[in-house]
């Protein structure tokens, strides 16, 4: 049976891929992965403060030595405390690619459509097969619409289509009024790829200290079902591959993703908990499904449960809804 598939226009072997984490770090960790063999390889990411500190002196247009901004910026890491700085970052993904076979995808974590961006030519530069833009941002500004926001999106999907040959993969949050716009918009703007979803980290408070106290959890199956659910509403209606992140940590997970319309499958909270060689039970798991369901093509299964295969996707959705409220029982 055949697993391959394509993902960003890049033929894989398998569809489960290592998402972004601290496996990225070091060139052991990163041949580990492909030693276990996945797919392909999301380096961590390099963040937009790095680069603009680098470059200006400044952390979101403020001078962090500055009295003026120091409260305002002191929750910021400072640069020693990321893995990597900027120049380090691409020679990083230069070795990394020296390295293994798999394809390296470089991230970017960002906001804003400036100039910090243009570091994305270096990183091409470097050689990394395709980029992954992580968008992450909870806006807390009440005078902001959710148009301007969309819009700062897709600028920045335009200007990295302008500056970039290499294929370009977008990070989502799901909070968007009408995400299924937000993915049209992004594929006219040039998109190669939909990461669905960033997660959406809420720090805890401290009632001792009183003060706000970052946690970071392993996702679980539960946070599956999200994805499930936009994966089948988008497949077959927008051209960027569809990539799952968050929440596929089985196999039963992996092969969901698949029938909801995933061209990919990111793995991190699963390699985290039992390391990189648990990818080949998660291809083990989906080869045994694919074989029990007499299906010799991962094209047979992917978008199965789709809402391509729906005349009316609005109404299937609110059924769901009224039959999903009505289905407890005590």
């Amino acid at each position: 049976m055949r697993t391959d598939t394509s993902y960003l226009g890049i033929r894989l072997a398998h569809p489960f891929i290592a998402g972004a984490s601290p496996f990225g770090y070091h060139l052991d960790s990163i041949r580990r992965l492909e030693d276990a063999g996945c797919a392909a390889i999301v380096l961590h990411s390099l963040f937009e403060e790095q680069i603009t500190m680098r470059n200006t002196g400044t952390v979101r247009h403020r001078d962090p030595f500055n009295e003026e901004f120091a409260e305002a910026l002191s929750e910021f890491p400072t640069p020693g405390d990321y893995p990597l700085g900027p120049d380090a970052y691409a020679d990083h993904v230069r070795r990394a690619k020296q390295a293994v076979g798999v394809p390296v995808i470089a991230s970017l974590n960002g906001t804003s459509a400036e100039s910090w961006l243009r570091f994305s030519r270096i990183i091409e530069q470097a050689g990394a097969d395709a980029l992954e833009v992580n968008l992450y941002e909870v806006p807390t500004d009440l005078g902001i619409p959710g148009t301007a926001i969309e819009h700062e999106l897709c600028e920045i999907v335009k200007e990295l289509k302008r500056a970039l040959k290499i294929p370009i993969a977008v990070k989502l949050s799901p909070f968007f009024s009408s995400f299924g716009n937000v993915a049209r918009q992004l594929d006219a703007a040039g998109a190669d790829g939909l990461v669905m979803f960033n997660r959406f980290y809420q720090p805890d408070i401290d009632i001792t200290t009183m003060k706000a106290s970052p946690v970071l959890e392993l996702s679980t199956s539960a946070e599956l079902l999200l994805r499930l659910r936009w994966l089948a509403i988008l497949h077959g209606r927008v051209r960027p591959s569809l990539a799952v992140t968050g929440g596929a940590v089985k196999p039963n997970d992996g092969i969901k993703a698949i029938l909801a319309g995933a061209d990919a499958v990111q793995l991190v909270s699963a390699l985290l908990r039992h390391g990189p060689a648990y990818v080949s039970v998660m291809r083990r798991g989906l080869e045994q499904w694919m074989e029990w369901n007499k299906m010799a093509d991962l094209g047979e299964m992917r978008g199965r449960v789709s809402l391509k295969r729906t005349s009316d996707p609005a109404a299937f959705e609110r059924a769901n809804y009224i039959r999903t409220l009505h289905s407890w029982s005590s």
